[in-house]
């Protein structure tokens, strides 16, 4: 099963990647299914039909998924290209505490079957401008990161699998946090994710950022496995067609390695297993 379960598309902020584009360049590569998870991010983003003025970065729009037509192109594409892909309709949610009863408001809206849960930013400042690390130690903004994680695992339940689990460390110039002082903070969102029955990513993202090590780290994930956890999905993360299905094969490689035998895709918020 050649599949991919992170892709972005035009209905992303930070993507003008066609999503008919995306889908015949899967097809063009021999995918056999893609799930499409554009972003949400309540706190930093608004609604296409808020009625507030939207703001840019980098000439595009930061605004949430135009959910109606995002649901209503999905569906054309899976009528005209069901017979050569399977289509599956996702979103990223990037959850903050506060956002919660807008992100539950939005799953009970429409026929999912996967969804990401993400933090992308705590108490509304974005990683990636170093808005949330400025003022703080290492050790703080790891800290809190893992704080906001651990509450939301606690408290949503409307998720598939956990995004990027350590996404904070891409944007941690102060480099490589240690994985023993985090362990305590991940085994308890670990157990939460491995109780409710959720799962997490491999992003293969982290080639293409040269990080260090995988997303999330193998000490991340061989605890998953050492904590009972068998729900894993495998995406890239793409925004752009060089990103698309990069990078799988080497995932399965590296799960097969660590010790996993099956990793999944979903239908209907269902986990389905597939031999690595």
């Amino acid at each position: 099963m050649f599949a991919d379960y992170h892709v972005h598309t035009e209905f992303s902020d930070d993507s003008v990647y066609p999503m008919e584009d995306v889908v015949r360049d899967a097809i063009d590569m021999g995918m056999e299914e893609i799930c499409f998870t554009d972003h949400v991010d309540y706190g930093v983003k608004v609604d296409w039909d808020c009625g507030e003025e939207i703001a840019y970065r980098c000439g595009e729009p930061m605004a949430n998924v135009d959910y109606p037509r995002y649901a209503a192109k999905i569906g054309r594409l899976r009528e005209q290209y069901g017979g050569q892909i399977t289509l599956r309709m996702g979103m990223e949610f990037g959850v903050q505490m506060h956002t919660i009863p807008r992100f539950e408001a939005l799953y009970g809206r429409y026929p999912f079957d996967f969804i990401i849960l993400s933090v992308h930013q705590v108490e509304d400042k974005e990683f990636w401008n170093g808005d949330f690390q400025a003022g703080r130690s290492q050790q703080e903004y790891n800290e809190r990161y893992y704080e906001e994680m651990l509450g939301l695992v606690s408290s949503f339940h409307d998720y598939s699998v956990l995004g990027h689990m350590d996404l904070i460390a891409r944007y941690d110039e102060a480099g490589v946090y240690p994985f023993e002082k985090i362990r305590p903070y991940a085994e308890k969102i670990l157990r939460k994710v491995v109780e409710d029955g959720k799962g997490i990513e491999v992003n293969t993202s982290y080639h293409r950022y040269g990080l260090g090590d995988s997303t999330p780290s193998k000490d991340i994930l061989r605890l998953y496995r050492d904590l009972g956890g068998r729900i894993v999905t495998i995406g890239s993360d793409s925004h752009k067609r060089e990103h698309l299905g990069a990078y799988v094969r080497e995932a399965k490689e590296l799960l097969r390695s660590l010790g996993f035998e099956e990793f999944c895709t979903f239908e209907q918020m269902k986990p389905m297993f597939h031999k690595l």
